[in-house]
């Protein structure tokens, strides 16, 4: 495996890369989660290359940049024993030499779920991730499912910008009790990693199937009662909202260094009534 620091360098080395090539980008801290999508990589790509870049425009808060964990020795030894051929390891120079003058900015579902507390944030996600897939020139791209709206977002703008390619969707993996693997896991307190696992639990219920009668004010209200659970088990409640046969979820927990959020989403059965849905 190659790490690479210097990106002149870099794009020399794509110019002599033949074949199919999968990438995946990360901001390190990587973990089960990460480990899978490298594995896809790995198996159905003749080449695969990751990134690990911490951008600093999706962050809203400045204590959270900080904070986020970095493992940077252990997340090379994983790639390098999964197979993975290439490391690129870019500067904020490097992805933003014009200082974040220019920016890929999408006006609906961005401003949704998470995008309604978080202004800015999937622009900064929108902007990294065209960069760098300009940067290296995949076939195939592969994202988590368990950022849902963020895995959509990217699909969406490739094909809105007519970019050669495939956007692959992984399945959300997860810890044996069920809390979505993060990065964001490893700042949580005690008491709070005790409990986290009762988040994806309450998304899964109350009901857990989209049936075709089902009115808006219905939905509305099983999301309320999925957020009364979430509340009563002593979580800071961003949201709940059910979408695209999904429901999403994001909460505030306690962490060892101040408050901490996690998101979650889970696919909903569709139980038909009365034709196709």
């Amino acid at each position: 495996m190659k790490v690479i620091e210097d990106m002149q360098h870099w794009r020399d080395v794509r110019r002599k890369i033949g074949g199919d090539v999968g990438f995946v980008p990360t901001m390190g801290a990587l973990h089960k989660g990460h480990a899978s999508l490298l594995h896809c990589s790995v198996e159905n790509n003749d080449v695969s290359v990751m990134s690990i870049y911490v951008n600093p425009t999706q962050f809203n808060d400045p204590a959270d940049l900080q904070n986020y964990p970095s493992t940077m020795k252990q997340d090379l030894q994983l790639a390098e024993s999964i197979g993975v051929d290439y490391v690129i390891l870019p500067s904020d120079h490097d992805i933003y030499p014009d200082g974040f003058r220019y920016q890929v900015i999408e006006n609906e579902f961005s401003r949704q779920l998470c995008g309604v507390n978080r202004a800015g944030h999937f622009t900064g996600v929108l902007t990294v991730v065209m960069k760098l897939l300009n940067m290296v020139k995949p076939r195939r791209a592969y994202f988590g499912k368990k950022d849902y709206q963020q895995y959509v977002l990217i699909k969406d703008m490739c094909a809105a910008f007519c970019m050669d390619v495939e956007i692959v969707g992984c399945e959300t993996v997860r810890e044996r009790d069920g809390l979505a693997m993060s990065s964001r896991n490893k700042l949580l307190s005690e008491p709070a990693r005790a409990v986290a696992h009762k988040f994806k639990q309450a998304l899964s219920c109350a009901p857990a199937k989209i049936s075709a009668d089902q009115t808006l004010a219905d939905q509305k209200m099983a999301d309320q009662l999925v957020a009364d659970r979430l509340a009563a088990y002593g979580f800071q409640v961003d949201y709940v909202e059910t979408r695209k046969h999904r429901r999403f979820g994001a909460i505030v927990v306690e962490g060892r260094n101040g408050q901490v959020r996690l998101i979650d989403n889970v696919e909903l059965e569709s139980k038909v009534i009365g034709g196709d849905q």
